[in-house]
C-alpha cells in the first residue's frame, strides 16, 4: 500500500485515521442480524399462512419494523467504523458496491422475472410502463426516495442504507465523522419538530418522476466521482453535493413520510454513537437514549395519516412504538452479552442474513401460489409449510453466500487494495 496515497486521502478528509487490519468478527452482531432476519421473514409469512396472528398481533407490534430497526442499528454500529478503519473513501465504496450489488442484482432479476411470469402478481405498472426510469432508480438504490416502487418489497431498506452511506461519506470528507451523537440527535429532533410538516413526494410531483430519477442519478454519480477521485477542493464539493442530495430526498421526497425517514436515519447514527461509546470515543452515552424516545414521540405526533381511521392510527402508533422499543432493547441486550458465546444457529443465520433478507420475499411469493388460502389448512400444516420455506430460503441463501457474496467481496477487496497501491 502506498503511504503517500493514505496520507493524501487522510489529509484531504481532515482526519488522521491510521489504516488498521480487519477487526475480529463480532459474533454478537451476527446473532442480532439472525434475530432481525427471522423477525422480517415471519412478518412476511403472516398474511399467507397466519392471518389470525396478523389480526391479533400486528395492531400492537410490527415484527417487520422491529427486524429492520435492529438491522439499522447494526448498520450504524459497523458501517462508519469500516470507513474509518480503511481510511479510504474509495476503498469503502468499492467494498460497499461489491458487498451489496451482486446479490441485489440477482434478486432484482428474479423478482422482475416473477412479475413478468405472474408467479404471484404482475410486475408493478410503474416499472412496466417506465422500465428505464425504474431501472435507473433501482441502480442508485435510492428508489424509495424517488417514489419508485421496489421490484422486491424489501429493497426499500437499502435506500436508507444508501442515504446513510452518503451522509457518512460527506462527514468523513469534512472531518466531522466523530459527531455521531450530534447527528443522531439532530435527525431525531427534526423528526419530532418538523417531520410531520415536510411534504412527502414533493420533488417527484414538482419535477416529474422520470426527470427526478435522471437528475438524482447524475448528481449521485458526479458526487461520488468527486469524493473518490478529485483533489481536496473537489472532494469537499463532492461531499457537499452528496449531503445535499441525501438531505433533500430524505426531507421532502420520502415515500413513507419525513418523520419516519428522519427517525430511521437518527437510529442509524445512534448505532454509530453506541460504537463510539463501546470504544472509548464517547463519554456521555445517556444522551443516545433520546433517539428512541424521539422516534416514538414522532409517531405519536405524526403517525396518523394516509386516510387512516382513528382506530388504525392508534394501532399504527402502538405497532411502531413497541417495535422501536423492542429493537433498542434487543440491541442493548446483545451489547451486554457480547462477551458470551452466541447461539451458533443465530450466528450462522446472521452471516447469511443479507441473502436470506433479499431472497425470502421471492420464496414467499411462490408460497402464495402454492397455498392461495390458508384458511382450510390446519395449524400443523401451516407450521410445516413455514419450516419448509425456512429450509428452502436458508439453503438458497447458503448457496448465494458461497457463490455470489463471498467471491464478490473477495474481488472488491482485491480491487480496493489495487486502487490504493
Amino acid at each position: 500500500m502506498s503511504i503517500n496515497t493514505v496520507t493524501r486521502e487522510s489529509s484531504d478528509a481532515a482526519v488522521r485515521t491510521q489504516v488498521r487490519p480487519p477487526a475480529r468478527r463480532q459474533t454478537w452482531l451476527d446473532a442480532l442480524r439472525g434475530v432481525a432476519v427471522l423477525a422480517v421473514l415471519f412478518e412476511h409469512l403472516l398474511d399467507p399462512l397466519f392471518p389470525e396472528v396478523r389480526g391479533a398481533v400486528s395492531p400492537w407490534f410490527d415484527l417487520g419494523q422491529y427486524g429492520v430497526m435492529v438491522f439499522f442499528l447494526v448498520s450504524g454500529y459497523v458501517v462508519p467504523a469500516s470507513l474509518e478503519r480503511r481510511g479510504s473513501v474509495s476503498g469503502f465504496w468499492i467494498g460497499r458496491l461489491f458487498r451489496l450489488y451482486p446479490l441485489w442484482i440477482l434478486a432484482a432479476v428474479i423478482g422482475t422475472g416473477f412479475g413478468l411470469l405472474q408467479v404471484y402478481s404482475l410486475l408493478p405498472s410503474q416499472l412496466s410502463e417506465h422500465p428505464v426510469a425504474g431501472g435507473i432508480a433501482h441502480l442508485t438504490m435510492l428508489q424509495d426516495f424517488l417514489q419508485v416502487v421496489s421490484v422486491v418489497n424489501v429493497f426499500w431498506t437499502l435506500s436508507y442504507e444508501m442515504v446513510f452511506y452518503l451522509l457518512v461519506t460527506a462527514l468523513f470528507i469534512v472531518g466531522r465523522h466523530r459527531a455521531s451523537t450530534t447527528c443522531a440527535l439532530v435527525f431525531a429532533m427534526a423528526a419530532v419538530l418538523v417531520g410531520g410538516v415536510l411534504p412527502a413526494g414533493a420533488l417527484s410531483r414538482t419535477l416529474g418522476g422520470e426527470l427526478l430519477v435522471l437528475v438524482a442519478a447524475v448528481v449521485l454519480v458526479a458526487g461520488l466521482a468527486a469524493v473518490i477521485g478529485g483533489g481536496h477542493r473537489v472532494r469537499l464539493c463532492g461531499a457537499a453535493v452528496l449531503a445535499v442530495l441525501a438531505l433533500v430526498l430524505l426531507g421532502i421526497n420520502s415515500r413513507i413520510g419525513a418523520w419516519q425517514s428522519l427517525a430511521i436515519v437518527a437510529t442509524m447514527f445512534a448505532g454509530t454513537a453506541l460504537y463510539r461509546l463501546d470504544h472509548g470515543q464517547l463519554r456521555r452515552g445517556w444522551v443516545i437514549g433520546l433517539v428512541p424516545v424521539a422516534s416514538i414521540a414522532a409517531a405519536v405526533w405524526f403517525g396518523p395519516g394516509w386516510g387512516m381511521s382513528d382506530e388504525q392510527a392508534l394501532a399504527f402508533r402502538w405497532s411502531w412504538s413497541t417495535a422501536v422499543a423492542a429493537a433498542w432493547l434487543t440491541f442493548v441486550i446483545g451489547r451486554r452479552l457480547r462477551s458470551y458465546v452466541m447461539p451458533g444457529f443465530l450466528v450462522r443465520l446472521g452471516l447469511l442474513s443479507y441473502s436470506v433478507y433479499l431472497l425470502h420475499p421471492l420464496a414467499v411469493q411462490a408460497l402464495r401460489r402454492l397455498v392461495p388460502d390458508a384458511g382450510p389448512v390446519p395449524l400443523p400444516g401451516r407450521i410445516t409449510w413455514s419450516v419448509a420455506l425456512l429450509a428452502v430460503v436458508v439453503g438458497c441463501a447458503a448457496l448465494s453466500y458461497r457463490f455470489v457474496e463471498l467471491p464478490a467481496q473477495a474481488l472488491g477487496r482485491r480491487l480496493a487494495r489495487r486502487q490504493l497501491s
